[in-house]
């Protein structure tokens, strides 16, 4: 299937999204304002709802097409934004899919404690359904994206950092939220451990494919289309696998300069303080980096990866049968390496 079918894919399930842009709408009831307003501007950014929909369409697979779908649906994408309002206060960004952050308009106490507001809102939305194996999906995902966030922060600035390691921070910051909104569908539709099992494995392969996608972008695509500042991972010490790979081929005095170019980048954010090196500063050494790693075919490398990760994916899902369903969740292993932004 292609990006393109998958996109018509989506078409087909607008119905469903739209309930679910509804029930998500219906958690900010709050007396507060504030949970209105900066919980809406992170809802009203848009997106595709690329996990309510691997949801639906991971659910239809396994043979379920009820209305409980909407509910953990909403849960899993509130649990998303809940992550990005974190995740713009502690890379201290200013760019949110081309609109203001949150943070950057409201601060960062007031983003973190609506994030946590929606954190609450889309645990209780699971508990209301009742299944007590999506709560424990639910649960163990939240304690990875954590531990995925805490580790990236370590790493920060950190030119030793390994592949493996560098793996272990996307599989848990990113990939587990995707598998499982595949396997909180699978779970819907009561199927075999096995088969749970592979709807899983797809997810956590699909969105490994779609964070190199992500790490390859951002080196090589504008800021138009990116909707944030153009080499932003790199301004918050993100050391993504393009530059990885560029370090493996690099001379000595190549990987010198990019350590020297971290170590001076990291001093001067730890003291301003917001966690991103500011426009102005060591932006020769940013764009020496970015040409390094352009040299030595970071980015075409890491889609390559991208592109196995997504051959991974398509093969957990081949065993099920043929059907609209599994021909919408190939296209969305094909979207993941072919979209532009």
């Amino acid at each position: 299937m292609t990006p393109a079918a998958f996109l018509h894919a989506l078409d087909q399930v607008r119905d469903g999204l739209d309930q679910v842009e509804r029930a998500m709408g219906a958690q900010l009831e709050s007396p507060e304002p504030l949970v209105a307003a900066i919980g809406g501007h992170i809802l009203g950014a848009g997106g595709k709802r690329i996990r309510p929909a691997l949801l639906f369409f991971s659910a239809e697979l396994c043979g379920y097409t009820g209305p409980r779908r909407v509910q953990i649906a909403a849960a899993i994408e509130l649990l998303h934004n809940a992550t990005l309002l974190h995740d713009d206060v502690v890379d201290g960004a200013h760019l949110r899919r081309g609109r203001e952050a949150a943070n950057a308009r409201w601060g960062n106490r007031r983003a973190v404690l609506v994030g946590d507001f929606l954190y609450a809102r889309a645990s209780a939305m699971v508990v209301e359904d009742g299944n007590l194996e999506i709560l424990q999906v639910f649960a163990d995902t939240i304690r990875r994206m954590a531990e995925g966030e805490l580790l990236q922060l370590q790493e920060s600035f950190d030119p030793e950092l390994t592949e493996q390691r560098y793996y272990r921070v996307i599989e848990r910051k990113s990939a587990s939220l995707i598998g499982a909104a595949c396997e909180a569908g699978a779970i819907l539709g009561e199927v075999t451990r096995a088969e749970r099992r592979r709807l899983a494995d797809f997810g956590r392969e699909l969105g490994l494919a779609f964070q190199l996608r992500d790490d390859a972008l951002d080196y090589d695509t504008s800021e138009s289309q990116l909707g944030k500042p153009r080499y932003a991972d790199l301004r918050e010490g993100k050391v993504t696998l393009p530059l990885l790979l560029a370090l493996k081929r690099a001379d000595p005095a190549e990987r010198a300069f990019v350590t020297r170019w971290l170590k001076e980048a990291s001093e001067l954010t730890s003291a301003r303080g917001d966690g991103r090196v500011p426009d102005g500063a060591l932006v020769d050494g940013l764009e020496r980096v970015a040409e390094l790693v352009d040299r030595h075919h970071g980015v075409r490398d890491t889609l390559r990866r991208a592109e196995h990760h997504a051959a991974l994916a398509a093969d957990a899902v081949e065993p099920f049968g043929a059907c609209a369903a599994r021909e919408a969740l190939l296209g969305a292993a094909s979207f993941a390496v072919a979209r532009a932004s």
